[in-house]
This record gives structure tokens, sequence and C-alpha cells, in this order.
């Protein structure tokens, strides 16, 4: 089975939230709430391909990311229009309540 959600390093970062809207989910394998919004993140991305880009990034592999912007609970999800912040949600939320807020930036 494919992913729709891209795994990021910080490497990729820059590049893969330069362009368009895209909602990058900051998580550890550790954090229960990451791991249940993982198929939702799945979903979201399949119901909104071609509108918004979906990465995602390890924070304790890259460090240097989360500090960046400032993640000191996960899960975190930063939505991005052409590299600049437009949103940020914390913690678990249901597939519908996502896909509302993600529909504001539509």
């Amino acid at each position: 089975m494919a992913q729709s959600v891209s795994e990021l390093t910080g490497k990729e970062f820059d590049g893969f939230t330069k362009k368009g809207l895209v909602l990058v989910d900051f998580s550890a394998d550790w954090c229960m709430p990451c791991v249940m919004m993982a198929p939702v993140m799945e979903e979201l991305s399949k119901k909104f391909k071609g509108k918004i880009k979906f990465g995602k990034i390890d924070v304790d592999e890259n460090i240097a990311i989360a500090q960046k912007f400032k993640i000191f609970s996960i899960p975190n999800f930063i939505l991005f229009k052409d590299g600049e912040i437009k949103d940020r949600f914390v913690g678990a939320m249901s597939e519908e309540d996502f896909q509302d807020r993600l529909r504001e930036h539509l």
C-alpha cells in the first residue's frame, strides 16, 4: 500500500513546504495520539489530493525543525501556504473536524 503522506527529513522540509498548501504532521512513534492520527492523515491526504500536500516529520529524528517551529506537544500539525504558516492544530481530533478546518483554507 503506497502512503499518501510523505515522510520528511530536515533536508527535504523547505522544498516540500515551499509551494502551495502543505500540511505537516509533527509526531513520534511513541506518541499514542500521534499513532491514532496516522490513519486520519492518510484518509485526508486522499480526500484533499491535488489541493493539499501531506507530510510527516518525526520530532525525535528532526529536533532542529521541531525547535524551529516551537513544537512543544505532539501531535502538532502546521498548515503552510507557499512556505508561510497559515494555521496550526495541536492534539488529536476527528477526521470530520480536521477536514472542516482544512476546508477553511481552500
